[in-house]
């Protein structure tokens, strides 16, 4: 075989390789975004309509589920609960992650890398390993049963990842920054706030969408924290759902549709702030 066949058959075993390796991602990508479609259009269908086809499109637009999950559940509460313990876990997860990250990676101190390491340890910790410990604690401290009791928790679990990418890309910031800043007068709570805070701002949108993401299907600390229903927050909720409308499957399908669809929208309109903070902290410097 000559060289130009050579080059030929590389060529063609290349594409090939590059086939089979898109063909693989979009069947992964598939099995992501079909149940989601599937909820969609299944909330549309009819209790017949769905027992003859499960998977078939429905042959109207049929709102009765809808009109029912609106009218006869208590969802709006639901999604307020869900939202408080988010925004508030989001706006702990952020100051504390951005103080950690900072003072980590520009400070050398006593125990510096004990504790970093004790924050990376917990990504080897099951959540499952420390909820009874935690629960027993909440609940010799009266911190269980409120709507607050899964803020602290959450928080504490989301540090571990979120210290580990602000100290990553905090440690790309070149220092001559906050010297050249300290040599003209410039405060350190100036310096922090008015130059390092403005760099970081993609990182921080990254923990904070990933944040979101966590928080608002936490399921197990709502779990054991929360007896009344008044508190309950929507991973919570559709247990429950299940249990009392298993019969009626499109009922059911149209409640997850609608708990999921805030996620839905906040990822579409910032996911890719994920993936530029990502890439940012990998390569920025």
């Amino acid at each position: 075989m000559g060289p130009k066949e050579k080059r030929v058959l590389r060529n063609v075993l290349a594409r090939a390789g590059r086939f089979f390796l898109h063909l693989i991602s979009g069947l992964f990508a598939a099995s992501c975004i079909f149940p989601v479609i599937w909820l969609a259009y299944t909330s549309f269908k009819t209790k017949t309509e769905y027992t003859v086809d499960i998977l078939g499109l429905p042959g109207s637009l049929y709102l009765g589920n809808w009109s029912y999950v609106i009218q006869n559940l208590n969802l709006g509460l639901y999604l307020l609960n869900t939202a408080r313990i988010t925004l508030f876990i989001i706006i702990l997860t952020l100051i504390a992650s951005f103080i950690n990250g900072y003072f980590i990676s520009r400070y050398e101190f006593r125990f510096r890398k004990l504790i970093f390491g004790a924050y990376m340890s917990n990504l080897f910790v099951p959540v499952h390993a420390v909820m009874v410990p935690t629960y027993i604690l909440f609940v010799k401290l009266g911190f269980n049963n409120h709507w607050w009791s899964t803020i602290l928790p959450v928080v504490c679990m989301e540090l571990t990842t979120s210290t580990f990418l602000v100290n990553a890309y905090v440690s790309t910031v070149p220092v001559e920054l906050e010297e050249a800043a300290a040599i003209d007068g410039s405060s350190f709570s100036r310096t922090l706030f008015t130059i390092i805070l403005p760099i970081i701002r993609p990182i921080l949108t990254t923990v904070g969408i990933i944040t979101f993401f966590h928080s608002w299907n936490e399921y197990a600390y709502s779990l054991v924290m929360f007896k009344k229903e008044r508190y309950y927050t929507i991973s919570l909720a559709l247990q429950r759902f299940q249990g009392e409308y298993f019969t009626d499957y499109p009922r059911m399908m149209t409640t997850i549709f609608a708990c999921i669809l805030p996620a839905l929208l906040i990822y579409c309109l910032f996911s890719r702030y994920i993936m530029e903070g990502m890439v940012a902290g990998a390569v920025k410097g």
